[in-house]
């Protein structure tokens, strides 16, 4: 199992960070070793004192493709959910200030959420999804599939270019504006349009 994940694909995240808009998909990977096990906490790592979340639509792949069309794409999930890219933003400044690999900042033990899966077919259209991030019940992310530089089938096609998609695959499809620093104590919830699909505490 891996974690494929799709940097600045929201045009407004791109601005807050002060980004240069991609004329590919920025893709990254996770371990799985970086996924938070359900109902823990989330540990601020001691190597950073700057850890954001992101929130992140995500899709889950259901059978082996390599070199997908995008027009076959959809025939390669069934379920969507809601997680977050945890990033350590100061070591990340770091990294890149360097032109070194993002991984330490982005791929550390439990910088990974993963909520609970919904049928696609739940959703009238994947290209209109709403989808939000509350910390403590203030709502601090907003965002909407309709917004994305390369929607989720076009994202299929281009990282299966790459990488041959395997059962159990997980892609995260970038995250909107609204990203923020987290502090001990804090509980983050997510929710896809009206439905909460993971509730988090802070440590």
């Amino acid at each position: 199992m891996k974690l494929i994940c799709i940097g600045r694909n929201y045009t407004d995240h791109i601005k807050e960070l002060e980004n240069e808009k991609p004329t590919d998909p920025v893709v990254f990977l996770k371990p799985d070793t970086a996924i938070l096990l359900k109902k823990q906490p989330f540990f601020i790592p001691e190597f950073s004192n700057d850890v954001h979340h992101e929130v992140e639509v995500l899709v889950k792949i259901n059978r082996v493709g390599k070199y997908i069309d995008k027009k076959f794409a959809h025939k390669y999930y069934k379920e969507i959910g809601l997680g977050i890219d945890f990033t350590a933003r100061d070591l990340q400044t770091q990294l890149k200030a360097k032109g070194l690999p993002w991984e330490k900042a982005k791929s550390f033990d439990g910088a990974a959420v993963i909520g609970s899966w919904l049928p696609k077919t739940a959703f009238q259209d994947l290209n209109n999804i709403n989808f939000s991030l509350k910390k403590n019940n203030q709502v601090v992310q907003q965002g909407n599939t309709s917004l994305m530089l390369w929607k989720i089938d076009e994202i299929i096609e281009y990282v299966s270019k790459y990488f041959t998609l395997k059962i159990g695959d997980v892609i995260f499809t970038g995250t909107p504006a609204g990203v923020s620093k987290v502090f001990a104590n804090d509980k983050l919830k997510g929710y896809l349009e009206d439905k909460e699909l993971f509730s988090i505490t802070v440590k």
